[in-house]
């Protein structure tokens, strides 16, 4: 299965730790953030790297070169940041099957194995890693409702007003029918092609779409403060937390 990384973004919120570097370059435990992608992607089983580059793109292309750990690397760029949608069909003509796609923003340490298996047996036609999270901190993200059946049924990127605190966590499953959504995608309010619009445009044509729980952590590096979370999580600071937690009790 091939495996797509979105790394275009520059990553203003971050500065100034992206002065001089692409997000995806920014270390994290000593260790960029896309390594940290690409170590998970090839442990997932992935036969091809397609990384979506944009800014300062020399970077990363010049320190990972074709290839990974000996899984090939294809580049693509995305010239303008005008979005997810927009960012994921510049590899369309790369991508023929069933594939994974990861926000290279993410460091996780949770069941991305769960969401890949559901894909490859159940031939959903997508499967999304899922998170609850706190109300107040629900509209940073893309929101999505289910339904009984675990099944997604709506996503709002970013709402004012969340219609709930189920969020896409950035790790997801296609098959190649995204990319024509992504075609139909019109810009939102806020100018860009959201890759939640192509979502939704998949629901509506009756498009299955598995909603998988998260089970263990995940850190969305769009703040210094993220990025040092997840350096103590990756260092082991949760589990020190979650035994202190049990001790209180």
């Amino acid at each position: 299965m091939n495996a797509v990384v979105l790394a275009a973004g520059e990553g203003t919120r971050l500065r100034p730790l992206t002065e001089d570097k692409p997000k995806g370059m920014v270390e994290i435990d000593d260790t960029p953030l896309l390594t940290h992608c690409f170590d998970q992607l090839i442990e997932l089983g992935a036969d091809e790297l397609v990384v979506v580059v944009g800014y300062m793109k020399e970077v990363i292309i010049d320190h990972y070169g074709d290839e990974y750990e000996g899984v090939p690397i294809t580049y693509t760029h995305q010239r303008e940041q005008k979005g997810l949608a927009h960012a994921l069909l510049t590899v369309e003509d790369h991508v023929d099957d069933d594939f994974m796609l990861l926000l290279g923003d993410n460091v996780f340490e949770a069941n991305l194995t769960d969401v890949v298996r559901r894909q490859r047996e159940d031939r959903a036609d997508a499967a999304f890693l899922v998170e609850e999270v706190p109300w107040e901190e629900a509209s940073r993200y893309g929101v999505c409702d289910t339904n009984d059946y675990g099944e997604i049924t709506d996503v709002v990127e970013k709402p004012e007003d969340p219609p709930s605190n189920l969020v896409m966590t950035g790790f997801y499953t296609f098959t190649p029918a995204i990319f024509h959504a992504c075609h139909l995608v019109q810009p939102s309010d806020r100018g860009e092609y959201e890759l939640s619009d192509a979502v939704d445009l998949l629901i509506q044509s009756g498009r299955t779409i598995d909603a998988i729980g998260l089970e263990g952590w995940r850190i969305d590096v769009g703040y210094p403060e993220d990025r040092e979370e997840a350096e103590r999580r990756l260092q082991g600071g949760h589990e020190v937390d979650d035994a202190a937690e049990a001790t209180s009790k």
